[in-house]
C-alpha cells in the first residue's frame, strides 16, 4: 500500500510520518487490497481558546473503485490518527464482508 502523506498548518516529523505509517499501515492486514492511503494531518485553526485542535483526515482507495474515508479532530495529534485508524478498521472489515458475500456461488 501506498501512503501520502499531507500536513496542513504542521510541520511534518520524522516521527509524526513514522507513527501514521506505522497505525495506517497496519490496516493491511485487515484487507490485503488497498492500493492507496491519503492521509492529510494538520491543525485546524491557531486560535481556539481551549489549545490547538488537531485534525486527521484518511482516504483508503480499495478496489472496485470505492474510496473509504474517516477523519477526526482531537486535542491530540495521535489520539486523532489513532480514532481514524479505529474507524477504517472497522469500515475494513464491513467491506471485506460485503465483497465475500458478494463473490459466493
Amino acid at each position: 500500500m501506498q501512503i501520502d502523506i499531507k500536513g496542513t498548518n504542521l510541520e511534518l516529523t520524522e516521527a509524526i510520518k513514522n507513527y501514521v505509517n506505522e497505525k495506517i499501515g497496519s490496516l493491511d492486514k485487515f484487507f490485503e487490497g488497498i492500493l492507496e492511503a491519503r492521509v492529510d494531518i494538520g491543525l485546524t485553526t491557531k486560535h481556539h481558546q481551549k489549545g490547538n485542535i488537531f485534525r486527521a483526515e484518511v482516504n483508503l482507495e480499495v478496489p472496485r473503485k470505492h474510496i473509504l474515508r474517516a477523519e477526526a479532530e482531537r486535542e491530540d495529534l495521535y489520539m486523532a490518527i489513532n480514532e481514524v485508524k479505529n474507524e477504517l478498521q472497522q469500515q475494513l472489515k464491513k467491506f471485506k464482508g460485503k465483497m465475500h458475500n458478494n463473490f459466493r456461488p
